[in-house]
């Protein structure tokens, strides 16, 4: 259902009681075992504005004050649903630590918008779940403040969410994320990994920096090496996820179509990348990572960890026949070709020199 009504408090666990003597003797309230709702209504209040003004790029059928969202698929002749669910990991740990909350709801809507993406659909609606011990206002309102950023950008509509109020459960401090998008795509226009053949090309787009995966290995370095990393490394690892809209959109503006697309997420490129073929393989030349905190990162981890946890500098990657390789790669921002489809299964990469 619609944001604003739909933030609902969790049950209380684990409190003690804060004796209040206007209160019946032996008699407890919901506040004092640490849920406050009055505080959950306003916040209802602080976060309208970021959920309306995603609402207005499409029409949702309910109205406020229903229990969940309708979205009619109009334009659609023959629509299929396709879903993705993710988190921001431990990422989340050090945006609260160097307050970027704001880019922690970035992160979230484009893991799962980004997955979306990868089948030539339209990402239509997004819902979240937020966990807190405490109800943060100010942090609530930042952190869906970011998502709407996103969401606007795509044309995707926060349809829903639940803020949970959880003392006892989520420890002081810390916040719990995940998000769910909804798309469709029109059943004849999915992308299809099966029609990839030998000779299709593989084009790389640049990601923005570590992205969300990784980070129990990038908070084990910096924990390490607290005397090599400034204020400022560590900024320069925590861009937000980008978007990869622009590059989906760039691709179809210039008539190419995909074979099969991938956002590099946990398991690097040859993970990510290998699930796309059946028997198929490719050799991967990667541009090397211009990214000065991040090649302070990667001395201190092991080559074969590196290409498999982090995206090394390449976020999305499409497959096209060779035709349309330059057109697709001149597409998107940072578009680079990176190697050919061959019989040889599996994904090798190396590092251009």
């Amino acid at each position: 259902m619609p944001e604003e009504h739909n933030r609902k408090e969790g049950l209380a666990v684990g409190e003690m009681p804060v004796t209040n003597p206007h209160r019946m003797a032996d008699k407890l309230t919901y506040k004092e075992a640490g849920v406050d709702t009055v505080k959950a209504a306003a916040l209802v209040g602080d976060i309208r504005t970021h959920v309306q003004r995603t609402q207005k790029q499409r029409q949702l059928m309910g109205a406020f004050g229903l229990f969940a969202a309708a979205f009619e698929l109009k334009g659609y002749e023959k629509p299929v649903i396709v879903t993705g669910c993710d988190g921001v990991g431990t990422k989340l740990e050090v945006q609260l630590e160097y307050d970027r909350i704001e880019d922690a709801g970035k992160d979230l809507v484009a893991m799962s918008v980004n997955d979306i993406l990868t089948t030539g659909g339209d990402p239509l609606m997004f819902l979240d779940y937020i966990g807190l011990a405490k109800l943060d206002e100010e942090r609530v309102t930042r952190l869906v403040g970011g998502m709407a950023d996103y969401l606007e950008e795509c044309g995707c509509i926060l349809a829903g969410g639940e803020t949970a109020e959880m003392p006892g459960v989520v420890p002081v401090g810390i916040v719990e994320l995940s998000g769910f998008c909804i798309g469709c795509v029109e059943k004849d226009e999915m992308v299809d990994p099966s029609s990839t053949r030998e000779g299709d090309v593989l084009i790389g787009y640049q990601s923005d920096g570590v992205h969300a995966n990784g980070w129990s290995l990038v908070r084990r370095v910096l924990a390490e090496n607290p005397d090599e990393f400034s204020k400022e490394d560590v900024h320069a690892l925590l861009p937000p996820t980008r978007l990869y809209h622009d590059v989906v959109n760039g691709l179809k503006e210039v008539g190419v179509q995909p074979k099969a697309m991938a956002h590099i997420t946990g398991g690097g490129l040859p993970e990510n990348i290998e699930r796309l073929f059946d028997g198929l393989g490719c050799a991967l030349e990667v541009p090397e990572w211009e990214n000065e905190a991040v090649q302070k990162l990667l001395h201190h981890v092991d080559e074969d960890s590196r290409w498999h946890t982090f995206n090394m500098g390449i976020g999305w990657v499409v497959i096209v026949n060779q035709a349309q390789a330059e057109l697709a790669a001149a597409a998107g921002p940072g578009g680079v070709i990176l190697g050919v489809v061959d019989s040889t299964p599996g994904v090798r990469v190396t590092l251009k020199r």
